[in-house]
């Protein structure tokens, strides 16, 4: 395996279970894949920026989980603009089966280990 990767990702409050799923899956030990996750979860104020900005700094990528929530997420709209930015390679995923929400800029494919393996290894 390749070595580990860090990897920011970028979610709307309302999909944390989400998040919480992807994380889950890099803690096995057969996961075809590992990153770090460095997500805030702090109160959208300068210093929650500050903070962001530092992590998306040191992460090789941008995983962004996107749902139709994402249309509303202030801090995740942010976040996205941070690592654009920055400069940063943004990957999104679709959260749902079902819901297929377009974020401007970002492209997005369908959420399967495989296709976050291959985003993540190709960093």
């Amino acid at each position: 395996m390749a070595d580990k990767k860090v990897v920011f990702v970028a979610f709307a409050i309302e999909d944390a279970r989400i998040r919480d799923m992807i994380k889950g899956q890099s803690l096995h030990t057969n996961s075809p894949f590992e990153y770090v996750d460095m997500s805030v979860k702090e109160a959208y104020d300068e210093e929650w920026k500050k903070k962001v900005r530092t992590r998306i700094l040191r992460s090789d990528g941008i995983l962004v989980i996107v749902s139709k929530n994402s249309l509303l997420s202030t801090g995740q709209k942010w976040e996205i603009q941070c690592a654009k930015e920055e400069g940063k390679p943004i990957k999104g995923i679709w959260a749902y089966k079902d819901d297929r929400t377009a974020i401007a800029g970002v492209s997005t494919m369908p959420w399967t280990w495989e296709n976050i393996a291959n985003w993540i290894n190709g960093l």
